[in-house]
């Protein structure tokens, strides 16, 4: 198990499900020093090449990501050379019902999603969490094969993702990649929107986590002109399922923040794109990629062919 004392990894807790909260609780926990954070992780391969960082949505079912992942890098012929690790951010309500120990890390509601700190038992920001894990499996002397460190997510992991990327501290020995699939909305630039509206009538539009304004603390120190020059370097896929289009969707973000971005995801990821792409005419080292036929489905989308070339580079 040396992949597990390199990651500061301690497998040492059972699952439980519950109705009113996480269906599972992980059974990993990586170390850090503010506390004790819950993840899934893969069966190690021999040689660990590729390490992929799976995040879930406002489920916080990293073991349903989990599988997800593997299933996919088993579809690519890459279970032999790919490490999982799927981080779970449990929140208050999930350690209280599950009376897991203190120094588990969790957040107030879903405020890990953007970047927020957590409640306990030391603030921690989820996105250092991330700068921490991407740290450790990118160090040379620990994993000297990994070449390759991709970070995903799906729904409100995809939201996570994007935000992540544009404010991740970095930078890391290895720069991941970003695969972004089928968010509710995104973090603009500025205040520029695809849909017209009266900013009166949604003064907070631009606001943290929908635009740069009232940054988290993570970002403390950066300015504007900052994050958007490391933002466009990124290597970003922003995955689309062209049957993603329901306005109605139970899971869809319907506030005025997200709705000045567009009517549903598919529309929203192109709005976005196409806003980045005027903004940046010189080009971007990011992509839109559509996937045929699926619609919102995570695993749809990863283990489809362009999710699989997606996440690894086939």
């Amino acid at each position: 198990m040396r992949w597990a004392a390199l990651l500061g990894l301690m497998l040492c807790c059972v699952a439980q499900a519950d109705e009113h909260g996480v269906n599972a609780i992980a059974q990993g926990r990586l170390q850090f020093k503010g506390g004790a954070m819950a993840v899934a992780v893969s069966p190690p391969p021999s040689s660990i090449q590729r390490v992929l960082i799976i995040l879930h949505g406002r489920l916080r079912n990293a073991d349903t990501y989990l599988h997800s992942a593997e299933k996919a890098a088993a579809q690519a012929g890459q279970s032999m050379t790919t490490l999982i690790i799927a981080p779970q951010f449990l929140n208050e309500h999930d350690v209280a019902r599950h009376q897991l120990p203190a120094d588990i890390l969790r957040w107030q509601g879903n405020e890990w999603m953007a970047g927020g700190q957590s409640t306990g038992p030391d603030p921690v920001s989820s996105f250092q969490v991330l700068d921490d894990i991407v740290a450790r499996v990118s160090d040379r002397q620990q994993f000297p094969e990994v070449k390759d460190i991709v970070i995903a997510g799906h729904s409100g992991g995809a939201q996570v993702v994007q935000r992540y990327a544009l404010l991740a501290h970095g930078p890391s020995r290895i720069a991941p990649r970003f695969v972004v699939a089928n968010p509710s909305s995104y973090a603009y630039l500025d205040a520029q929107r695809p849909m017209a509206f009266d900013p009166a009538s949604c003064p907070t539009f631009n606001r943290w986590k929908y635009g740069l304004e009232n940054l988290p603390a993570y970002a403390s120190g950066q300015t504007a002109a900052q994050v958007e020059d490391r933002y466009i370097k990124r290597d970003i896929v922003y995955l689309l399922g062209q049957q993603d289009i329901d306005p109605q969707h139970p899971a869809l973000d319907k506030g005025c923040e997200a709705q000045t971005q567009g009517a549903y995801r598919l529309l929203r990821g192109k709005f976005f794109f196409d806003y980045l792409s005027r903004r940046h005419p010189q080009g971007l080292n990011q992509r839109l990629v559509e996937v045929p036929g699926v619609g919102h489905d995570g695993n749809g989308m990863f283990n489809s062919p362009e999710g699989l070339k997606a996440l690894f580079g086939q």
